[in-house]
């Protein structure tokens, strides 16, 4: 069924491929963030370990809200971890050992990169006179910033 929202097609086509995109980022860095859950280790093990769960449930409901406003705007959100892996702008980390700081360090620079990203993608919706959208993404930007000065404190 054709949406009558006050966005023409190629307007909608153009903010569900950014979201979409937006998706594939996220699920990577929930997949990052799971298998640093799971795997860190040293003194601190017990408050890292409860810290990335924070984290990565806070990306879980990020996730579920991006494919929902996809759905809304009458797209259909990537669902495959292939589709996810083409889609995204992130390194998968397939590295059998990480150190605790580098955990932390890699997990900044991907939230850093989803942070200038969503700027650039809060323009172009406000460009396409989606507000809507750009004021979600807004949202889901300052989620990231939020993460991204939580795990910047425990490098400091």
């Amino acid at each position: 069924m054709k949406l009558n929202i006050g966005l023409d097609q190629d307007t909608l086509k153009q903010v569900n491929d950014l979201l979409n995109a937006l998706l594939a980022d996220q699920h990577v860095l929930y997949i990052k963030t799971r298998k640093y859950h799971w795997n860190v280790s040293g003194p601190s093990f017990l408050e890292y370990h409860e810290f990335f769960e924070q984290q990565y449930k806070q990306l879980e409901a990020a996730i579920d809200e991006v494919a929902e406003r996809i759905r809304t705007l009458g797209g259909r959100p990537l669902s495959t971890m292939e589709d996810f892996l083409a889609h995204t702008s992130l390194k998968e980390d397939k590295s059998a050992e990480v150190k605790t700081a580098d955990m932390f360090q890699r997990l900044l620079d991907d939230h850093e990169q989803a942070i200038r990203e969503l700027r650039e993608d809060v323009s172009k919706c406000e460009d396409l006179g989606d507000a809507g959208t750009a004021d979600f993404l807004t949202g889901l930007m300052e989620a990231h910033e939020k993460m991204a000065w939580m795990l910047r404190k425990y490098l400091s």
